[in-house]
Parts: C-alpha cells; structure tokens; sequence
C-alpha cells in the first residue's frame, strides 16, 4: 500500500529533509571504501529518492526500484537522475558503478535466497576497487520492537502515521512492521488505513557469509547518527576487489 495506493503521498510522509544526515554518514563511507575517488552510484530500492536528493550532488547517480509510484515521486524530485524500473533481486544493468547503495528497502528481502540475490546484483553492478553499502534496519542481534510516528502538512493535505515494530515469530527470518496513516484532504476528509510489512531478519554472521560468498569483502561498520543510540544500528561496507 504505501509504495503503490500511497506513494503520492510519500513526501509528506517521509521528508528528503530527514535523510540529509545520514546521506553524508553514506557517501563518506563509500567514499572511504573506495581504491579510487568515485564518480557514479547506483541505488538499488531507491524509493521517492530521498537519500538520493542528497548524494547526487556528489555522485552521478542511477536510480533503480520495482514500485512505478515511487519512481515517479523519484522523478519530481529528482529529475537530473535516470531511473529504472527494477527489481533488485534481478536488475541487470550491463553496466558497473563505483559505488552500489542499498538502503532500507534491502529489509523486504524475507529470505536469504533472495538477501543474497541481492547482493549479487550489487557485486554485479559495482566496479573493481569499488564499494557496496548496505543498510538494513536491523540485525537479529539488535531486534528490539518500537514504535515511531511522523508526518507532514503539505499543500492542501496531511499525513501522520503511527509505526509498530514488532517480531511475532522469533524463530523465523521475519519482522513484522505494522502503519497506521491518517490522511486528511483539503476539504477535511479524512480516512483511516492500516498497511502491514512483513520484512527480513538476518544475523550479524548471515550477511557476511553471503557478503563474502559472492566475492565482496565485507566489513561491518556501525551507523552514527544524532538521533540514535550509538552502537544500535550498523551498516555492511562490501569492497570488490581490483
């Protein structure tokens, strides 16, 4: 629901203003992990474009998602970039990038068949002596259920939403994200709507087998941000040798 009945109403959903610092977390990261100073960047789940919004203006940047409503809020905000209508699991590309940027829609990938499909797309796509982040949103070893809420006022309409994350089965490689939206129209018409996400779970020690089966050698580094605790979230920096 969100990426297709919603996805006109992502900016006031989620904010390119919100991704500004994580954006320079990323593009410092690859920046770090590459042999050589790079120049193009290929976003695998690239979503409405937020984080791309900000690391275009250092990379040229190619923009790939399987949602056709999300590319086009994609397109508005990011016009100078192409855009691809694409799966990640099976993006080929026939062309390679000094860097391949995964962000959080890598957690819908439910299994390790499809983790590691992934990331043989990105170890496809990504150059010798380039470099691959990966930024799940969480790691079996870091679970913890929460909540959060947001949203914006726009021309006319509002969003706020309520987000309840949770693990029904903590045996299994799933998560459980649950979003409640409240959507108000400009006349004042408002609706209630429930969307549930089932998304991916994987160790520590899973992501860097698959990492490393593929041939990247991976390394974990964890994320800095101000708004989190340290050491809660990390990310998984994959170099493909030269």
């Amino acid at each position: 629901m969100m990426y297709d009945e919603l996805s006109t109403w992502w900016p006031l959903i989620s904010s390119p203003d919100e991704y500004a610092e994580e954006a320079t977390f990323f593009r410092a990261a690859l920046i770090q992990a590459c042999e050589r100073p790079p120049g193009t960047l290929l976003e695998l789940g690239s979503g409405g474009g937020n984080n791309a919004s900000h690391l275009k203006q250092h990379f040229e940047v190619v923009l790939s998602d399987p949602a056709p409503g999300m590319l086009a809020v994609s397109r508005v905000l990011n016009p100078e970039c192409d855009h691809v209508d694409g799966d990640m699991r099976t993006l080929r590309l026939h062309r390679e990038f000094d860097c391949v940027f995964v962000h959080d829609a890598v957690a819908y990938m439910i299994t390790e068949c499809d983790l590691k499909a992934a990331i043989e797309t990105a170890f496809l796509h990504c150059s010798p002596g380039g470099a691959a982040l990966f930024a799940p949103d969480h790691l079996l070893e870091t679970f913890r259920e929460s909540t959060d809420s947001g949203g914006h006022d726009g021309e006319g309409r509002s969003v706020r939403f309520l987000e309840w994350t949770w693990d029904p089965d903590p045996g299994d490689t799933t998560y459980t994200v649950d979003y409640a939206y409240v959507l108000r129209e400009g006349d004042g018409t408002v609706r209630l709507l429930h969307d549930r996400h089932i998304e991916g779970l994987f160790s520590r020690d899973t992501w860097l087998r698959l990492l490393s089966e593929v041939g990247f050698r991976p390394d974990v580094v964890p994320f800095h941000h101000s708004e989190l605790e340290s050491g809660s979230y990390e990310v998984f920096i994959a170099r493909k040798p030269g």
